[in-house]
């Protein structure tokens, strides 16, 4: 018995050293909770982070909130991120560094009606574009294919002017306003910006230099953690959905199951290079081509130093395989 009864007081030491030792991260998102960040909230709901030691929080993002500006002041350990924003960043002077990725593409393109047959069919088109997208997309569509300024007007988050004309288009996302034309019973084409050769990454991990030189251990099981998190998700998404839910009362079934679905169409977690690197994985020639894309379209100088907006070390020899 005596035996017996310092073999559990060892055990419950063991359980609770473990659970003091867990590290405590706060992971900032990119906007209201959504399939799009499926990842990280299964890495969570499944206590993939917990494996690797971590007790991670997600503070939802959203339309007011700037995500760079809170990383930066320390209020946040990683922020899902955007490499134009980051590039950005570097060029400004900020310290921001990208750790791997969740998508191998930008999810971000464009939705037509049905007559439209690709990017390059646009040129008598209304096309609605946001604020953001004006920094971002648009110079890059507008150099490739030959538009102008004059065509564009503001897209306001409303889909009733693309409903209403049908010379107009707009930017979308899959599983946002694809999914609401569809419900709306609308024929709608959507055409993704990556497949001609839109080249930034989705949903990136962001951190602080700083956090890289004096915390590299725990950048490597964030962004391992991370990436078994987005394999488990899409074999089985309902853990992670029913987190999405609690922080975000809009978010239904039906969209997260077909934004899971479109995750899949689309291969953007487990396509590309992590088909054959693993998911997660960054390369220096896509950095190169995005640096190159802004230098080209006028959106940051030749001479920043694009090399600190990322680094491979943490996800060159990951293979979290598909």
């Amino acid at each position: 018995m005596a035996a017996a009864l310092i073999g559990v007081l060892a055990l419950q030491t063991a359980a609770t050293a473990q659970a003091q030792a867990q590290e405590k991260v706060t992971l900032l998102s990119n906007w209201y909770a959504q399939a799009e960040h499926g990842g990280f909230y299964q890495a969570v709901a499944k206590g993939i982070y917990k494996k690797y030691g971590m007790d991670v929080t997600i503070k939802m993002g959203g339309p007011q909130v700037n995500n760079m500006q809170i990383l930066v002041a320390g209020q946040a350990d990683f922020s899902m991120g955007y490499d134009f924003a980051v590039l950005k960043g570097v060029e400004q002077g900020l310290p921001l560094v990208t750790v791997g990725t969740s998508f191998q593409s930008d999810l971000q393109g464009m939705m037509t009606h049905a007559d439209v047959p690709n990017l390059g069919a646009l040129k008598d088109k209304t096309i609605l574009v946001a604020g953001s997208g004006q920094s971002s997309w648009w110079p890059w569509l507008k150099a490739k294919y030959g538009y102008t300024d004059a065509q564009s007007k503001a897209y306001t988050f409303n889909l009733q002017p693309f409903f209403a004309d049908p010379n107009t288009v707009q930017q979308a996302y899959p599983s946002s306003e694809l999914f609401q034309a569809e419900k709306s019973g609308a024929k709608a084409n959507f055409f993704l910006f990556a497949q001609d050769g839109y080249p930034p990454y989705g949903t990136t991990i962001v951190t602080l230099q700083k956090t890289v030189a004096t915390k590299p251990d725990l950048v490597k099981r964030f962004v391992k953690a991370t990436a078994e998190g987005w394999k488990s998700y899409l074999e089985d998404p309902a853990p992670a959905n029913a987190l999405i839910k609690q922080d975000n009362k809009n978010m239904g079934d039906e969209q997260l199951a077909y934004a899971v679905k479109k995750l899949k169409e689309l291969k953007v977690v487990t396509g590309g290079d992590a088909a054959k690197q693993g998911i997660g994985i960054m390369t220096d020639e896509r950095w190169k081509k995005t640096y190159d894309t802004m230098v080209s379209t006028g959106l940051l100088k030749a001479d920043v130093d694009w090399h600190k907006a990322y680094t491979t070390q943490f996800v060159k020899d990951m293979h979290v395989m598909p």
